[in-house]
């Protein structure tokens, strides 16, 4: 009997089988080729590179011309000098104000005679001046040195100094102040407080330790919009121009605080006092001031004529008498550290050779008085009572010439000085190379 077949049952394929799946696989690359594929990625990691590389220079002075004309550029500070009057001037000066006056004198005399005053009279006459101190004190700021230490149980302590300071220069991006040293020399931050109270922070831009002033930088965008509109520098006065019997008046801190106030006359004037590097035209006057804090001086109208400096001795402190720095023999240097610029430094305090010294025999040029000890020149090998007669084959026979010549170096760079220095029977001319260094 035939079998009744399930019609969704398929029939059974005959030919299906299973088979054994097989997988090629290629034999492991050789050392050679192995070393082949490494070198030609090393050689395409190179032209990458170099093509990298020449992309970058091509495309850089454009990117940064971009990125220069998108950013605002810090404004170069320039001071104008004055200049120097010699004594020849000073005295026809003098004595053609005697001349002229002479009449005037005598007007006035018998005026006074006649005149009766009263105190109104003298408050009239100090108005003036008050108010010139008070316009002058607004450029007046503290500055504040912040000192980070620990006490004996390794608890944080905060020391603050207070220094006096001015406003010398006022740019889009900047405040400049004008400070002593002793403001900047150890602090760990600075801070900056104006005349109404409002704190900001500031950063030594430069210092000069042979003077003993400091820069300090203050950003405008920390300054309120209104208050940056009202606050103007300080002028800068011509020190030059100030005579014995002049006038003036000392802001900052003359009473050992910042803000105080006092008056004084010009008593003596050195036109040339030899310090390092250079000559200065120092003022003395019987001015309350206190250096350490920063005191500055101006004139009757309202302008920085100098500065109050430390006495070397306390022959100063004992007779009240303050010693004042000129300004405009200081307006060079003082342009340079409000661009951020190190004062170059050989390091001399130097005479010129008079003329009689020269009738008898010494060489023309600079007579250093004292090499000052691990200065650039003294490290050189050059000696008190040497003659310093060149600089880089220039002749150097004053002064003058002496200071444009290092007003044109840079520090660390390496000038060749020739000095006479007396021997036995003549002077004998060395040549050095000094490097030239920082004040």
């Amino acid at each position: 009997m035939s079998e009744i077949q399930d019609p969704e049952k398929k029939p059974e394929k005959k030919n299906d089988r299973d088979f054994i799946s097989e997988k090629i696989v290629r034999p492991a690359p050789s050392k050679k080729q192995i070393a082949t594929k490494m070198a030609t990625a090393a050689c395409a990691g190179v032209i990458f590179g170099v093509v990298s590389a020449v992309c970058f220079a091509l495309t850089r002075p454009v990117l940064e011309q971009l990125s220069e004309g998108n950013r605002p550029t810090a404004s170069a500070i320039s001071i104008p000098k004055d200049e120097v009057e010699s004594s020849a001037e000073a005295q026809e000066t003098e004595n053609a104000a005697e001349t002229e006056t002479e009449p005037v004198e005598e007007m006035v005399q018998t005026a006074l005679e006649h005149y009766r005053y009263t105190v109104d009279d003298l408050n009239s006459l100090l108005n003036s001046l008050r108010a010139k101190a008070q316009t002058a004190d607004k450029s007046v700021v503290v500055v504040h040195s912040v000192q980070q230490n620990t006490d004996w149980f390794d608890n944080p302590v905060e020391t603050t100094g207070l220094y006096a300071g001015v406003i010398i220069a006022k740019t889009s991006q900047e405040l400049l102040v004008l400070t002593p040293e002793a403001a900047v020399e150890q602090a760990d931050s600075i801070k900056v407080t104006f005349e109404n109270g409002k704190d900001v922070n500031g950063h030594m831009k430069q210092k000069d330790a042979t003077s003993g002033m400091a820069i300090v930088s203050i950003s405008t965008g920390d300054v309120d919009t209104s208050q940056l509109r009202d606050l103007e520098p300080m002028p800068l006065g011509n020190s030059y121009q100030v005579r014995q019997g002049d006038l003036l008046a000392a802001v900052g801190s003359p009473a050992g605080v910042v803000h105080s106030l006092d008056y004084g006359f010009v008593s003596y004037v050195v036109r040339s006092s030899p310090m390092v590097d250079q000559h200065c035209r120092i003022l003395y006057s019987d001015i309350l001031a206190n250096a350490e804090c920063g005191t500055f001086l101006i004139n009757t109208d309202g302008e920085l004529v100098g500065w109050a400096q430390a006495p070397a001795d306390n022959s100063g402190r004992e007779n009240r008498v303050t010693e004042i720095f000129g300004i405009s023999d200081y307006k060079g240097i003082l342009e340079k550290l409000s661009n951020g610029q190190a004062i170059p430094c050989i390091g001399i305090v130097g005479q010129e050779a008079t003329d009689a010294q020269a009738a008898n025999g010494l060489p023309e040029g600079i007579y250093v008085v004292n090499a000052v000890t691990e200065k650039p020149a003294y490290n050189a090998g050059i000696q008190n009572g040497d003659i310093l007669t060149q600089i880089n084959g220039n002749p150097v026979k004053s002064m003058k010439e002496y200071q444009a010549a290092l007003d044109k170096m840079t520090c660390g760079q390496i000038i060749h000085v020739t000095v006479a220095r007396n021997g036995r029977d003549t002077y004998t001319e060395l040549e050095f190379d000094v490097t030239v260094g920082s004040r």
